[in-house]
């Protein structure tokens, strides 16, 4: 994965977005979590942990549950080393057929590397219709 580090300009800020959202597209945790720290800490809702190998577990569970995930993220903020993010996703619950999307923000915390830090994120999920999803595969 190409690396884009700090300080941030808007264009790398937007670039670095993007590259987000590619990754978490492709719903392979080994992919997503090269873009983080090897203690890199996440709040994930009211989930707290650290580090790659609980990145990589936390995000096997998501997407054996979410089925048909499709990520849509936004560049919203940045400083030096800092970028919020506001996105969308869309999924299918395993167990129940109903679709939902999911709306929230990010703020993401990146070391000299380029490689994400801190990861802090909020989200609320709404009950949609099949017919009403705006993010395909």
């Amino acid at each position: 994965m190409k690396q884009i580090t700090p300080p941030f300009t808007e264009e790398t800020a937007r670039e670095k977005v993007k590259l987000a959202q590619d990754a978490w597209n492709t719903r392979d945790p080994e992919i997503v979590a090269l873009a983080y720290t090897e203690d890199s800490q996440w709040r994930n809702r009211h989930e707290f942990f650290t580090g790659r190998a609980a990145i990589k577990s936390f995000l096997k569970e998501k997407w054996n549950k979410e089925l048909h995930y499709r990520l849509m993220k936004e560049l919203w903020a940045f400083t030096d080393n800092r970028i919020s993010v506001r996105f969308e996703y869309e999924w299918q619950d395993v167990e129940t057929g109903i679709w939902y999307r999911t709306h929230g923000n990010e703020h993401w915390e990146f070391d000299a590397h380029g490689l994400m830090r801190r990861r802090d994120m909020s989200a609320n999920d709404i009950q949609i219709l099949e017919r009403q999803r705006k993010y395909r595969d």
